[in-house]
């Protein structure tokens, strides 16, 4: 069937979001998705036509008319040459032709509005109780409020908010907007974000209205780290702007000042690490309200912070995005009454509760049970995670926590009037709202479950920045981690507004020269930085964000960061081909490690001269393409230096290797670093050395994520097949085999015999060795994107069975559509079907694994005469290569 059936244009998007309100579109991008007829194949845009503009819905005049342009790109299309002004609401539609010329109808309108743009255009001030940290009542999260008048005939009404803190906002007594731990966590030096709100049907037009914020310490003023009473900041402030703008044009601004009132409020207590104490007897009923009794409030204090450090929103909102009941209770052997979730996740419990007025009810959190089946907090640390409410005594009272979050799947339960009923008690589960893009199954539930644990280990930890765990007293945005695991981070969810706004922050806290802090934000302050493989967050986080959604900005934007890491390992030591000074985390956690240490034995120079190559590789060719030929020509010649350096450093002429570890080995595969020649021998002793382990691995943070990709691509997959099968210790299904529901930080989190790890290091949600997932995805399951086609506007689907599974099916939505691919090996008939979706105006390569040409067939007829095949071509490792355009396709033939 070829491509003239109808077509329509849908899911339109700006920078990634649907209708976003309150942004800055530095960049105006739009994105569309083509849906053809079924059975509609090789479906192609030749041209598309796009037209914007502000407020105005009808299209009577419009501000931007791209007329037709003969281009099949429909994924982040730039507007060149619209301006923006602030406060607007922008409406676009999109149309297009296929590729016989025929025309879509309009797509439904969509829209996006700006925010504030200019810091001048701020007319509120900074706003506080007062108090500074250590003060008599700091603890409190103070009120603020204030009422006004509004006109009748109001037609729209915004409010722009934000604070050196978090909060909530309130109109005339009713909670504004769903997002939760605003405004996020970002350098807050340079970058604070604002949010944007539609108020308009909260207020009351020709009434008296009332302004309500409620301010907690969040991450800017809390405590953090492990070190005793640190800071990043001693006060707290809020800063708001609602506009009201008339129907005769005119507008009423209330901004935030001096003739505010404040009071303290019943949340007594809230930090990050420790949890909330909520008093209920202090509750000022209807303080939001604009009749309120405000008499023995304060006037609030202006503060004299800047506010050049604001920007728009970028990030999408931190939200409740699911809710678990729990699945029982459990009477401890300790006489403990605890709650169990079944999943470890992280956010907070609501629970219902009635009794006498003053009773305190105390909800503690925790991840596991010890060996004895008590309730276990030792690996917190200095985290408490402790959710204190007392209780006002008038009937059922509801509550959930304001200003914090737990890391829990067990939540110990003490005061709790009568007796405890299930339903009283939900677990709301809270991350950054991504759309969830990717999907995993096989005929192995034990696979099945530990890409269940991936996709939670990223819910738990993708709260605004790439935290390393979600529990104890630290929760930082270690580079290391989220360099490791973003390719399959990309791939279960979009995560490109999240790393976009992630990268930012490193880019405005790397050193001038080139330097970049372990974690970001950089809350450490420490003076040593710059570990290999964690400082190259800066290079390879950017490139994988690229090939992932095929956004070339993520290089325009970091690219000097980028180049600046590379020219900081230059510097480094007397030889600028080799990385060989300075403090490494190395393989960290590697199981080769020496006694009383986290640090495998692999070389640590290696390990940095390895990632300085790999990064100097992309670095070259980010340069490329972005027009930089004098950079990209700088730093292929510096990579090729490189890497003869380390061949002459670390691989003797015969090809031995130096340090002969999993982990050295992998380096030198993976990053192409070994001769040619020597390729096969490295590979041969990688293997060798896991089958002497009892097909075991050995490999920390560093060598985990590469080891299946390099075993696969260098003809050992039916060994990484058997290594990601095992159960025994060391093993990605141990955990899962000991009830895991999130990936553990350590191999043996919980040992055999129930005893931990170590009761200082021990977190049971760390997402890094979740990064087997994208060898699951793009090797077994077959689903990956070209570099020179990202984004998958070419996808490359090349599935790779192996005896210990029969069938695997892998899906992503991509900005183009779904891409999918399931396989099914039916050994008794011997025959392979393979089940293919490739969205319109989208190609890609397949390869059909143990295929001959001339008996597979293409819903039951041969290829050769198959309509909407271009081309194939049978290869010599047994596969046949087949060149897609976009459809439905089937395939089946026989194997041995």
């Amino acid at each position: 069937m070829m491509s003239n059936q109808p077509l329509t244009v849908n899911m339109l998007r700006f920078n990634y979001k649907e209708n976003p309100v309150g942004i800055d579109p530095a960049l105006a991008r739009i994105s569309w998705q083509l849906t053809a007829a079924p059975g509609a194949r090789n479906v192609v845009q030749s041209a598309y036509r796009i037209q914007l503009t502000a407020e105005d819905e009808t299209f009577s005049a419009a501000s931007a008319d791209t007329g037709k342009v003969n281009s099949n790109k429909s994924v982040l299309v730039e507007l060149p040459g619209f301006e923006v002004s602030s406060r607007t609401r922008y409406f676009y539609r999109v149309k297009a032709w296929d590729g016989e010329g025929i025309e879509t109808p309009w797509s439904e309108t969509a829209y996006f509005e700006t925010g504030l743009l200019n810091p001048a255009e701020w007319q509120a001030d900074w706003i506080t109780d007062g108090l500074s940290a250590g003060d008599d009542g700091w603890d409190a999260s103070p009120l603020f409020r204030k009422s006004f008048h509004l006109r009748g005939g109001m037609r729209r009404a915004r409010i722009y908010a934000t604070a050196r803190g978090v909060y909530e906002l309130h109109v005339n007594g009713k909670r504004v907007g769903d997002e939760v731990l605003a405004p996020g966590w970002t350098e807050y030096k340079t970058r604070l974000q604002v949010q944007t709100y539609d108020v308009t049907d909260m207020l009351l037009g020709g009434e008296r209205n009332a302004i309500g914020i409620t301010l907690g310490n969040g991450w800017y003023a809390g405590r953090l780290t492990w070190n005793d009473g640190f800071r990043l900041n001693p006060e707290r402030a809020a800063l708001l702007q609602l506009y009201v703008t008339y129907e005769d044009g005119s507008e009423q601004v209330v901004p935030t000042d001096a003739s505010w009132l404040t009071s303290d409020g019943p949340i007594r207590k809230s930090e990050i690490y420790d949890g909330e104490l909520y008093d209920a007897r202090l509750e000022k009923h209807g303080w939001s309200l604009p009749y309120y009794d405000d008499e023995g409030w304060n006037p609030a204090k202006t503060g004299s912070f800047t506010k050049e450090t604001l920007i728009a929103q970028e990030n999408m909102p931190t939200r409740v995005v699911k809710e678990l009941r729990p699945i029982g209770i459990i009477q401890t052997p300790a006489g403990e009454t605890v709650l169990d979730m079944g999943q470890n996740m992280v956010g907070w419990m609501r629970f219902t509760v009635s009794g006498e007025s003053g009773a305190k009810v105390s909800l503690t959190h925790a991840e596991v049970l010890d060996a004895e089946g008590n309730f276990y907090t030792d690996n917190l640390r200095k985290a408490k995670q402790q959710i204190e409410y007392v209780l006002k005594g008038e009937g059922a009272e509801t509550y959930q926590p304001h200003f914090t979050f737990q890391g829990f799947r067990f939540v110990k339960v003490e005061g709790y009037p009568g007796e405890i009923e299930l339903d009283n008690f939900t677990g709301c589960v809270v991350h950054t709202d991504m759309e969830l893009t990717g999907s995993f199954a096989c005929s192995d539930e034990r696979l099945n479950q530990l890409q269940h644990n991936i996709e939670w280990g990223q819910r738990g930890n993708f709260l605004d920045v790439p935290t390393d765990c979600p529990q104890r007293d630290e929760r930082l945005g270690w580079t290391g981690d989220a360099q490791v695991f973003i390719r399959t981070a990309a791939f279960n969810m979009n995560v490109a507004p999240f790393f976009q706004k992630w990268l930012r922050d490193l880019k405005s806290e790397q050193r001038e020269e080139g330097g970049v802090p372990y974690v970001i934000p950089n809350t450490l302050k420490l003076d040593e930085h710059s570990s290999a493989a964690w400082g190259d967050a800066a290079v390879i986080c950017p490139w994988v964000s690229y090939v992932s959604y095929g956004d070339i900005r993520f290089l325009t934007e970091q690219y000097e960061s980028m180049k600046a890491w590379v020219e900081y390992i230059r510097k480094q030591g007397d030889n600028e081909l080799l990385w060989n000074t300075g403090y490494h985390f190395g393989d960290w956690l590697g199981l080769d490690a020496h006694e009383g240490s986290y640090v495998g034995s692999t070389p640590t120079d290696l390990i940095a001269t390895a990632f300085y190559a790999y990064s100097t590789s992309l670095v070259a060719k980010a340069a490329a393409l972005i027009g930089n030929n004098e950079d990209a020509v700088k730093y292929e010649e510096l990579h090729r230096r490189i890497t003869a350096e380390f061949q002459q450093e670390f691989i003797t002429p015969n090809g031995r290797l130096a340090g002969a570890t999993q982990t050295s080995y992998v380096l030198a595969l993976m990053f192409d670093l070994a001769k040619e020649r020597d390729r096969a021998r490295l590979a041969r002793e990688l293997a060798k050395n896991i089958e002497d382990r009892g097909i075991h691995l050995a490999t920390g943070f560093v060598g985990t994520p590469y080891l299946c990709l390099v075993l696969s691509r260098f003809g050992y997959h039916e060994l990484a097949g058997k290594l990601v099968q095992q159960e025994d210790y060391p093993s990605w299904l141990y955990a899962v085999k000991k009830g895991a529901t999130t990936m553990w930080e350590h191999w043996d989190g919980i040992k055999e015999d129930g005893s931990f790890w170590s009761r200082d290091m021990n977190s049971f949600n760390h997402y890094a060795y979740g990064s087997i997932g994208e060898w699951l995805y793009r090797i077994v399951g077959g689903v990956d994107t070209s570099e020179d086609h990202p984004g998958y506007k070419h996808s490359i689907m090349a599935p790779k069975p192996w005896r210990g599974i029969n069938f695997a099916g892998t899906s992503h939505q991509s900005q183009y559509g779904e891409v999918a691919l399931q396989w099914k090996r039916d050994a008794l008939a011997g025959t392979m079907n393979i089940e293919l979706r490739i969205p319109a105006n989208t190609t890609a390569s397949v390869e059909l694994p143990y295929a001959k040409l001339a008996t597979v067939r293409e819903c039951g007829i041969p290829l050769g005469v198959m309509s909407g095949i271009r081309a194939t071509a049978e290869q010599l490792d047994g596969a046949v290569r087949v060149e897609l355009g976009s459809g439905q396709y089937s395939f089946e033939y026989p194997i041995k």
